[in-house]
């Protein structure tokens, strides 16, 4: 199973405060949710244009419209990564 990817660009206050904000929600949620939040994937096509921007990237080769869809796409999987985390640590404190 491969997981989304994740990539910060977050600095880390940013995501401590993503964190501390959601973290009540996530208290609060079933485990079998958090578990789906975990299991969470990324279809082929959806990973093959990541990595196909990510390659362009480090090539320096992005179109602005591509540099706008890649900072697009890093931004929602650093978002993903932390729900993923919250959703993780929920499991680990649900009662088994």
């Amino acid at each position: 199973m491969r997981d989304l990817w994740y990539n910060s660009s977050m600095n880390t206050a940013t995501e401590n405060m993503v964190g501390k904000l959601l973290e009540p929600v996530f208290q609060t949620l079933p485990a079998n949710v958090a578990r789906q939040i975990v299991d969470l994937e990324a279809d082929e096509a959806f990973q093959q244009r990541v990595e196909f921007l990510a390659r362009k990237s480090n090539e320096g080769e992005l179109t602005p419209q591509e540099r706008d869809e890649y900072d697009a796409y890093v931004q929602a999987g650093d978002v993903l990564g932390i729900l993923q985390a919250l959703a993780r640590r929920t499991l680990q404190h649900a009662p088994s």
